[in-house]
């Protein structure tokens, strides 16, 4: 069974403490389930973990990380403040794609690469005079049109 270990963190450095915990967990093949983010909650982040040993061992040496809490968390004490939330990966090399958050937003933009693991798009705006590829984050885009042998636009429905 696997215990919930708070880690102490720098303010407003979790996103960065989190990316560090998942990197270290998968090169030393550490037993870290899930790496949690508290939504509202500031200087921590939660390491679901095979071990005490496993979560101080993915925390050793990480920048803004300040050290796992000395009791485990039980799940009911953070529930209130987990959101879940389902990623689709239903975007295609080549797809086009409507940017719908940040400086680019409502234009359009052709899918050249994909990073499933970091979850980031590399796209290339097709109102543009010169291809510059920008990456964005999955969840920015929507797809509008697939660019395969199916033809037809994702967003129209089908006639009666």
């Amino acid at each position: 069974m696997a215990d919930i270990y708070a880690l102490r963190t720098t303010a407003n450095r979790e996103d960065q403490v989190m990316d560090f915990v998942v990197s270290n967990a998968k090169r030393k093949k550490l037993e870290v389930y899930s790496v949690i983010k508290p939504h509202g909650m500031r200087g921590y982040i939660f390491l679901e973990a095979g071990s005490r040993s496993d979560a101080e061992q993915v925390a050793f040496n990480v920048p803004y990380a300040r050290g796992i809490l000395k009791n485990t968390i039980e799940y009911s004490e953070i529930d209130h403040m987990l959101e879940q939330t389902k990623t689709e990966m239903n975007i295609q090399k080549n797809d086009i794609v409507e940017i719908i958050t940040g400086p680019f937003k409502r234009e359009n933009a052709k899918v050249t690469r994909i990073d499933k693991q970091k979850e980031e798009v590399v796209l290339e705006l097709l109102e543009s005079a010169v291809p510059i590829p920008i990456t964005v984050k999955m969840d920015s885009v929507k797809v509008i049109r697939r660019e395969t042998g199916e033809g037809s636009e994702e967003s129209s429905e089908t006639e009666i």
